[in-house]
């Protein structure tokens, strides 16, 4: 019988807390761009009980994501994808934040497409600031779920952008677009795909966030949330459970917003 396999792109907070949900009893490959910040978190996973693997991998490396997927099927029938790979404004150019939260995604759902068994699902982390944008034009819209994986660097509106915040939230708006398109042909398959769009998420990298450039900002939107704080990783991970098991086998195509009001209060705070 073969054995069911979980990847995890990505082994920071949010994507651990995720696969502590879902990889019980499962085959998991923990792949990152450090294979030694894999290594230490999948330490940490066999002490607690799992099967982990690891593997370095470049989302924003074709050769690379084969790699991956090599890998992963080499060690059973995949049932579960998690991607949580990425970089934040702070992070990097705008540039690199196309490369590897854009094109990096579309990469990983091009090479798992036809790999993915009957009944598995995919999840990608997005953002709650790919709500603030300014609404899309029809064109843009399908050309970001629709574009080739190796055309998409090269449309025009991505070109022209040098902001990084404005990189980030387009490349997590086009997550959740490809998302919807590739459920259509993931169904065909029997398999499912959706995203989540997180709010201030309280992990290493939100914490460069709150201490960056733009830490005024994010500590506002911090301390104004209807929720009245930040979220942690295992509220991320409740949302993910449900979606990646049986009792959230119709959900599909779905970008969920789960960010504390953040997105609310952005447009729809009445002022006096």
């Amino acid at each position: 019988m073969s054995k069911e396999v979980i990847v995890l792109s990505g082994s920071g907070a949010i994507g651990i807390a995720i696969v502590r949900r879902i990889a019980v009893g499962k085959v998991l490959l923990l792949a990152d761009l450090k294979i030694e910040q894999a290594e230490k978190q999948a330490q940490e996973l066999r002490n607690a009980g799992f099967n982990v693997h690891t593997i370095a991998c470049d989302v924003s490396n074709r050769e690379s994501v084969n790699k991956l997927v090599e890998t992963a099927t080499g060690l059973g029938k995949i049932m579960g994808l998690v991607n949580t790979a990425g970089v934040s404004p702070s992070q990097a150019s705008a540039q690199r934040i196309f490369e590897v939260d854009l094109y990096g995604n579309a990469l990983l759902f091009d090479a798992f497409s036809g790999v993915m068994a009957k009944g598995s699902s995919a999840l990608v982390i997005g953002s709650q600031s790919s709500h603030r944008l300014d609404p899309l034009t029809l064109e843009q819209t399908k050309a970001l779920a629709l574009t080739p994986t190796e055309a998409l660097l090269d449309l025009p509106f991505i070109k022209e952008v040098n902001d990084s915040l404005k990189a980030y939230q387009l490349a997590k708006r086009g997550n959740a677009l490809r998302v919807q398109a590739e459920a259509v042909n993931w169904g065909h398959r029997g398999a499912r795909i959706n995203c989540i769009s997180a709010g201030i998420i309280h992990t290493p990298l939100a914490n460069e966030e709150l201490n960056g450039d733009r830490k005024d900002f994010y500590r506002k939107m911090l301390k104004e949330l209807p929720v009245g704080r930040g979220g942690s990783p295992d509220e991320i991970a409740n949302l993910a459970e449900l979606i990646m098991s049986e009792k959230g086998a119709y959900i599909t195509g779905s970008d969920m917003l789960i960010d504390g009001g953040a997105t609310a209060k952005f447009w729809w705070e009445l002022t006096n």
